[in-house]
């Protein structure tokens, strides 16, 4: 069974009478519900007088930002299960932290290697949690579990047909360096995912071959709309049709708007007297983002700070089936973190 690892402030929706439909599963009693990924996990984990546990959870340049490298996997769990925006039936919805990797090597703390005690922590006994949506590590924002095999292959075939008739079933927000030229449109780019020293780069090719395409090479497709704009900067609602690693952060670089806080390919944007332009991909190696003077005094950093500036890129929305084939589909939403509402009001970013 193939699992969709992809990339609103306020609240989320239940989903009601969807659970008692065609999703079946065991009941399971409603989880607490949180303001977001963080705030009931501070209240529960910085008790303990723990320094290593306060550095994992606080950060004053970054408000909320967590930094999962530093907690045991104890931690982990109750931070996740202070995560749940939604549990009925055979699913749970997270509000994953930023920089929380889903898969990873053996041995490391990932959000797969803590399901097992994540589903008894949530009382669902040997019903062992599975992953059927979520974003990549470096984005927050929602990730859908399942306790019922069943169900999840019925949402997993659901998101394959959306994505073959190009319905896109994921909504993310982002913070850009930069506005893009128009207000609304579609991205497509065909992108390969290349290794150099063993990290991984996705690089965009021009008029692939079928070759290219037989050899990994993806046509990969967002719609993008313009959500509100500030000096030099954008909040930018995107909607992958396709999916495909970094294709977000790659698709917004080909827009010359990186998102905010894009160590990775931001530096393929160049600028000379204050025009921008793309520096070839396969030449350009990652490094830290570099704002101008003007946009780290409206965000209050130095550029030191900046330069460990979280990912502002949020999995907001995520639509699933209606209970019945006619009904609409119904929508999941995850708060935004406290550091990317912040700079929404650091930036002057109001929804239009």
């Amino acid at each position: 069974m193939r699992t969709d690892f992809a990339g609103e402030m306020g609240g989320y929706r239940v989903l009601g009478q969807v659970w008692g439909g065609w999703w079946r599963g065991p009941g399971v009693s409603s989880a607490r519900k949180v303001a977001g990924f963080g705030t009931e996990a501070r209240r529960q984990l910085q008790p303990r007088g723990s320094s290593k546990r306060s550095g994992s959870l606080g950060n004053q340049s970054f408000p909320g930002l967590l930094q999962p490298e530093n907690l045991s996997r104890e931690e982990l769990v109750d931070v996740l299960r202070a995560s749940v925006v939604d549990q009925k039936g055979p699913l749970v919805t997270l509000n994953k932290p930023q920089g929380l990797p889903v898969t990873g090597k053996p041995g490391e703390l990932t959000l797969f290697s803590v399901l097992p005690e994540l589903s008894q922590s949530l009382g669902l006994g040997e019903q062992e949690l599975q992953v059927v949506r979520a974003s990549g590590k470096e984005a927050s924002g929602l990730v859908l579990l399942s306790s019922c095999p069943q169900t999840a292959s019925r949402l997993q075939k659901f998101f394959a047909c959306s994505r073959r008739a190009q319905r896109p079933t994921a909504t993310y927000w982002a913070v850009t360096d930069g506005i893009p030229a128009t207000s609304e449109g579609k991205i497509q780019a065909a992108l390969k995912l290349e290794y150099v020293d063993g990290v991984g780069s996705v690089v965009p090719v021009k008029s692939p071959s079928r070759k290219d395409i037989l050899e990994g090479v993806k046509r990969t497709l967002s719609h993008f709309r313009v959500m509100a704009t500030g000096p030099g900067c954008a909040l930018v609602q995107l909607q992958p049709v396709t999916v495909f690693p970094s294709q977000l952060q790659v698709h917004m670089v080909l827009q010359l708007c990186p998102v905010l806080g894009d160590h990775r390919y931001s530096a393929r944007v160049g600028t000379v007297l204050g025009q921008r332009f793309l520096l070839p991909a396969e030449s350009t190696k990652p490094q830290k983002q570099v704002l101008d003077e003007a946009f780290l005094r409206r965000l209050h950093l130095t550029p030191a700070q900046a330069a460990q500036m979280p990912l502002h890129l949020h999995l907001h929305c995520l639509h699933l089936p209606g209970t019945r084939p006619r009904d609409a589909p119904i929508e999941l939403l995850a708060p935004l973190p406290s550091y990317f509402s912040r700079t929404l009001q650091s930036l002057g970013l109001c929804q239009q």
